[in-house]
């Protein structure tokens, strides 16, 4: 099961749960913000948490995590070129909205790893490294049910922002056309701060 739960903080993200319905157990993807509201939701559906997976390291697609860690030790995740996101404010952008961010204690992944639930190892999502918007933004990708986790990488007719520090325009072209938009064409696309679109749609662009 996949749930999208729109958090705000400065700006709305697209926060998701991608939770086995077998065991309830799953993973918290991108917790924007709203990091107390985010556990509500999982005390009320009886959702565990095993892990936080993040795209990448802007403010707001990390914000809740603070929170969080006020309920609960679940452990973070980022790609290994996000740890300079996580601790500087001005990679992160949260210090250009006055309310400098920083996350501590993460643990990184690379390309192609795969994040299998404890609870049920069928139950997987691979790491697909999409730079460009940062160049540690990453996918999620749930072959199992034809799914990626997008982040601002992709958005519904658009792409992510590549004029942040550490964006790269021709490398998120790349990226999109060579690791995003090879994905089977119906895969659909769940971004952070668009409604969900599938590869098929996004190839008209491209």
């Amino acid at each position: 099961m996949i749930a999208c739960a729109p958090v705000k903080g400065y700006f709305e993200v697209n926060s998701y749960f991608w939770v086995d319905d077998e065991t309830n157990h799953g993973f918290l993807i991108d917790p924007g913000a709203q990091g107390h509201e985010l556990m509500h939701l999982c005390h009320e559906n009886g959702w565990i948490i095993e892990k936080i997976l993040l795209t990448h390291g802007h403010f707001d697609h990390i914000g809740g995590i603070a929170a969080i860690r006020e309920e609960t030790d679940i452990p973070v995740y980022i790609h290994e070129a996000g740890e300079a996101y996580l601790v500087d404010t001005h990679l992160n952008l949260s210090r250009y909205c006055h309310c400098d961010m920083t996350v501590h204690g993460a643990k990184h992944f690379r390309d192609r790893d795969v994040f299998r639930l404890e609870s049920n190892l069928a139950c997987s999502l691979r790491v697909i490294h999409t730079p460009g918007h940062t160049p540690d933004s990453v996918i999620f990708y749930d072959q199992r049910h034809d799914a990626a986790f997008v982040g601002d990488t992709i958005f519904k007719g658009s792409r992510g922002n590549d004029q942040y520090p550490g964006g790269n325009g021709m490398q998120l072209i790349r990226s999109i056309r060579q690791r995003v938009l090879t994905l089977p064409d119906q895969t659909v696309l769940l971004s952070g701060h668009s409604d969900e679109t599938s590869v098929s749609a996004e190839k008209r662009y491209y």
